[in-house]
């Protein structure tokens, strides 16, 4: 007759052996938020609980009951709480399978089969972004025994939680009874490997100061296909929980959104958010903001405080290249603005085509007048476009090359009138909003670009240039096809002239004042040419801010 024997307590004392009739689930949580509710949700489901010892006691303190996890691997947590759930009793409990000899193998040993784990994770990347963390600040914050929960019961095919937002799901399925298998099993589980992933690599990057870096995302939104038809599967991704994130941007109408579609919403933010940085950094308030786009690049921009004027203005830019394009206002769409953006400009009965909406909200009222034959007009919305203020990206940015990815930091420079150098024909402060405008289209674009702006909207955005003097023709050129007049115009250029011949083009074409970067050779040759024809010229260093973008 084989004797039990009795634990102590202490490590190395073998535990009672027990017969476990219920099915158990594991609850080791940081933030207990919750954790009470689910834990009681399952025992009435009739499942027993086990959970760590801070998971425990706050269980036991609600009169529900929980056994501790050091009942069952025989001590309590070691090394300052450093060692709790890393134990072959947990893990054998996790990665065992359904083979009869496993599970005599575990009633032998008085280990339960856990069918199911809550587990949440140190908060470590909440730690890495705090501006004060240091090295031991961020390995205080590290989790182990959680991560090695999560994949061992994801390889053993258990019910992983490792997102709290899946606590009711899993409950409701739960309800159904056994067998605990299927496809949500496995969505959960590779769910929790994920998370793992991204937490091993927040680490990594960390530790190696930036020297491995990657991304780990989840895919939200699938698209039709990517830029060309043939390119496909393609989707959206998760990464982040940004509020401006765009998976964070509702679809009010129409279909399912396109590749294209995704990054015109992307680009447009990236110019409205620049726009509203560079006023509030230099004390000028907007209240309405309007961006129409076309691939990515800007073809109309205008601020202004009445949005009717702003979404004419934004239109006017170029009516041409607007149709079929993309808009993105920081102001809700309702009759009036709905009626402009379909109809202002347009011959009578006709509506302008425009391939996708964005703004912070919808009326109901407008969703008739801005469909479009097919659902064809995708609508998306997000409240806290009402919140820009400084709120640019700050994420670094990554670009896939063959065999690898570059990583720089996001175009957070915002120009501001301080770091313009000493004018070399004078300074007009009433020119400051259309500078603004006009550097924040223009290095929002791809380079090479040269922007003109009159009464703060955009008269003009030639973009992608390979040499700087036809960036300015084109200017001058679009803005005279969109029908609009040079003269008093600012012009914008993302870069510092090479020579003189550039700012000559916009001279002739009656610009009154240019804005661009210096450190070429021919400097000296561009500001003899602007004092001799009055015109101002305004400079910051190149290395400071020079415009280029979406290479």
């Amino acid at each position: 007759m084989k004797k039990s024997v009795k634990t102590s307590g202490k490590i190395g004392v073998t535990k009672r052996r027990r017969r476990w009739l219920k099915p158990v689930a594991l609850l080791s949580v940081y933030d207990k938020g919750g954790i009470v509710e689910f834990a009681k949700a399952l025992i009435n489901l009739g499942w027993e609980i086990i959970a760590s010892g801070g998971t425990c006691k706050v269980l036991k303190e609600a009169n529900l009951q929980a056994t501790d996890v050091a009942e069952i691997v025989g001590g309590g947590a070691i090394l300052g709480h450093r060692v709790v759930t890393l134990s072959r009793e947990i893990h054998a409990g996790l990665l065992s399978t359904d083979s009869e000899e496993d599970k005599k193998e575990l009633q032998r040993m008085g280990i339960p089969r856990i069918d199911l784990v809550c587990v949440d994770l140190y908060p470590l990347i909440e730690e890495i972004q705090n501006p004060e963390a240091t090295t031991e600040s961020v390995l205080n914050k590290t989790d182990i025994g959680g991560p090695a929960i999560l994949r061992s019961a994801a390889k053993g095919q258990r019910i992983v939680i490792c997102d709290p937002a899946d606590c009711e799901r899993v409950l409701s399925w739960l309800e159904m009874g056994p067998p605990y298998q299927g496809p949500l099993v496995q969505e959960l589980a590779a769910k929790a490997e994920g998370v793992v992933a991204d937490y091993c690599l927040a680490s990594a990057r960390f530790h190696s100061q930036g020297k491995i870096d990657g991304m780990v995302g989840t895919l939200v939104k699938e698209c039709k296909y990517g830029e060309n038809p043939w390119q496909k599967p393609a989707g959206l991704y998760k990464v982040s929980d940004d509020s401006l994130a765009i998976h964070n941007f509702k679809q009010i109408q129409g279909t399912d959104p396109s590749f294209i579609n995704l990054t015109d919403l992307d680009r447009g933010l990236q110019t409205l958010s620049h726009i509203s940085a560079a006023l509030n950094q230099n004390g000028f308030m907007s209240k309405y903001i309007a961006v129409g786009l076309k691939h990515g690049n800007p073809c109309g921009a205008a601020l202004g405080e009445f949005p009717l004027e702003v979404i004419e203005r934004m239109l006017s830019g170029d009516l041409r290249a607007i149709f079929g394009g993309t808009v993105i206002l920081n102001f809700d769409v309702d009759e009036g603005a709905a009626f402009t953006l379909r109809r202002y400009a347009m011959p009578e009965g006709k509506k302008r085509l425009l391939d996708c909406i964005i703004a912070p909200s919808f009326n109901q009222e407008v969703l008739d007048e801005l469909a479009r034959k097919g659902d064809k007009c995708r609508l998306f919305a997000n409240p806290e476009m009402h919140h820009y203020g400084l709120l640019l990206d700050k994420a670094y940015r990554l670009r896939p090359v063959r065999g690898g990815f570059l990583r720089q930091q996001n175009y957070n420079y915002v120009l501001s009138l301080e770091d313009i150098l000493p004018s070399y024909s004078g300074y007009k402060s009433e020119t400051s909003p259309d500078m603004l405008l006009a550097w924040a289209v223009g290095s929002t674009s791809n380079s090479n670009t040269i922007t003109l702006v009159r009464d703060r909207y955009v008269l003009a955005n030639a973009v992608g240039q390979q040499d700087r003097v036809m960036a300015a023709k084109l200017a001058v050129l679009r803005a005279r096809e969109g029908g609009h007049f040079c003269k008093g115009a600012v012009a914008y250029s993302d870069s510092f002239f090479p020579f003189p011949d550039a700012p000559k083009v916009l001279i002739d074409a009656g610009v009154r004042a240019i804005l661009t970067s210096c450190g070429s050779v021919n400097d000296e040759a561009t500001m003899n040419l602007c004092r001799g024809s009055q015109t101002p010229l305004f400079m910051v260093p190149d290395v400071k801010a020079r415009g280029f973008f979406g290479h």
